[in-house]
């Protein structure tokens, strides 16, 4: 293997990605940990980037992928088995004398969610503040990218209007290239982010009646936010979607806290670590604008 200062896990997804690409635009060494050496992978090679085959039920990959690494990120996709992949990754990372870990947990992690998910990340916190690898949390709220992920940026186009089961709850849609960014800044510049936790926000605070108001002034189009019941958002994951009764649980629970507002807030911490600040949702939908539109940004 090259000598990569950093290690990437889910690498080829969305904040994994973005802190790749801030990492190489710093002119660092970066080496990617993915399931398969496919496509993607390749492209990552082209660009410069080590690659690390392996997933988090196999320690010795892990540890293999560690060697020569200072600082790593840790991504677990909303799926059982993050409690034991967080334990192997800490371990390898204390073998391999990694002194600087990131962590991707959420919002709604905490020890008394109902969520199986947002339990279970609570307790890889944790497992990570006991490896004695010094652990930076990060805890986004829900992504901007939901409004333009493709089976639901696409949907929201054609029928004009946003249906999500979130009532009249508020948060600051978190941009994941924005996330991509603190990962990458605190995984080079580490001092001073041990063992703290960061919630993540967008700068402004919004209901989805206002998030539907600022996309159609960028797009030239009436959306509309129409709230659906959580019984109807679950019967459209599981019948529609065919998403894992794994998820389908998670997305249900965190629905409610969103209404009770565990997802609300806003803060500056994006530009604190990265200094730029993150995106508002109508910069982030005028950059996305061909998802909905067709067009070129």
């Amino acid at each position: 293997m090259s000598e990569a200062e950093f290690l990437v896990s889910g690498a080829t997804g969305h904040t994994g990605g973005a802190a790749i690409d801030e990492l190489l635009k710093m002119g660092r060494r970066v080496r990617a940990y993915v399931r398969s050496d496919g496509e993607r992978a390749a492209a990552l090679r082209a660009r410069g980037v080590d690659i690390a085959v392996g997933d988090f039920t196999d320690i010795d990959r892990i540890r293999a992928a560690m060697e020569g690494i200072r600082s790593a990120y840790f991504l677990h996709p909303i799926a059982p088995g993050i409690i034991g992949a967080t334990a192997y990754f800490a371990q390898a990372a204390k073998e391999a004398g990694v002194t600087a870990i990131v962590n991707m947990s959420q919002i709604s992690a905490r020890r008394e969610a109902k969520s199986h998910a947002a339990q279970d990340h609570w307790v890889a916190e944790r497992v990570f503040d006991w490896s004695g690898v010094a652990t930076t949390h990060l805890r986004p709220t829900f992504f901007a990218d939901w409004l333009v992920y493709p089976h639901l940026g696409k949907d929201i186009w054609a029928r004009k209007k946003i249906e999500f089961p979130f009532g009249n709850g508020r948060h600051a849609p978190i941009a994941s290239e924005d996330q991509g960014r603190v990962i990458a800044h605190i995984l080079a510049n580490p001092k001073g982010h041990e063992g703290k936790t960061y919630t993540l926000h967008g700068p402004v605070e919004m209901n989805h009646t206002e998030i539907a108001a600022a996309m159609s002034k960028v797009l030239g189009a009436k959306i509309e936010y129409a709230p659906t019941s959580i019984e109807e958002f679950k019967q459209n994951m599981e019948q529609v979607l065919k998403f894992p009764p794994f998820l389908v649980q998670h997305l249900v629970e965190v629905a409610q806290n969103y209404r009770d507002g565990i997802f609300a807030g806003t803060n500056d911490n994006v530009e604190k670590i990265t200094g730029t600040p993150a995106l508002s949702v109508p910069a982030f939908i005028e950059k996305y604008r061909h998802v909905f539109v067709g067009q070129g940004r």
